[in-house]
């Protein structure tokens, strides 16, 4: 193996050998990144028919998707964190998604019908776990006007922010339909804040 290596190197500069492994570094990074931010992509999530059929329907028909403004929130927005290191640990917990869609845990509308609140309360506790943190990359408690807001929103996001609340606390359902939570024990209702 040395010999191998001192011909190689007796053949090739230190430098043309550094100069090719920066360039083929280079090309694996961009391959790497370009391949993980096409799965970044609203049409991505909606390419299986489970999300296309089902939370996407009803996430066309919120604020998130149409307002006034024109500006929205499309699924990686909510459910991928902007920053690299979260964003990877984020993809590395969706294999477990991918996993489902593969042995089909959701494939019919029944299946995800009875499969929604398991879901939902998965992503309860990781939108709990990070401060609401993708929520955060538009709405900031410490940007908001509170005299733009209604009479009934101003008082209760004053409240929650003395509080120490996250958005996921009072805003589930705001972008898909809540699950039936009547299947929730006493505990899992206080710890989703579900009266």
């Amino acid at each position: 193996m040395l010999a191998k290596t001192k011909r190689f190197l007796g053949k090739y500069s230190v430098i043309t050998v550094v100069v090719m492994g920066f360039i083929v570094g280079i090309m694996f990074w961009g391959g790497f990144n370009t391949a993980l931010e096409m799965t970044n992509k609203e049409s991505f999530c909606i390419s299986c028919h489970e999300m296309k059929d089902n939370v996407y329907v009803e996430y066309r028909q919120t604020i998130h998707y149409q307002n006034r403004t024109g500006v929205r929130a499309t699924c990686p927005d909510c459910h991928v964190p902007k920053e690299w290191v979260h964003k990877i640990i984020r993809k590395i917990e969706a294999s477990r998604e991918v996993f489902h869609k593969i042995i089909g845990t959701v494939d019919t509308p029944k299946k995800f019908r009875d499969y929604r609140l398991t879901m939902a309360k998965s992503e309860w506790r990781r939108m709990k776990s990070v401060d609401s943190r993708e929520c955060r990359n538009c709405h900031e408690f410490g940007s908001m006007d509170y005299s733009m807001q209604s009479r009934r929103a101003s008082p209760q996001h004053i409240k929650g922010f003395e509080e120490g609340k996250t958005c996921i606390d009072c805003h589930k359902g705001i972008a898909h339909k809540l699950p039936d939570t009547s299947k929730l024990s006493e505990e899992e209702h206080k710890e989703f804040n579900i009266d």
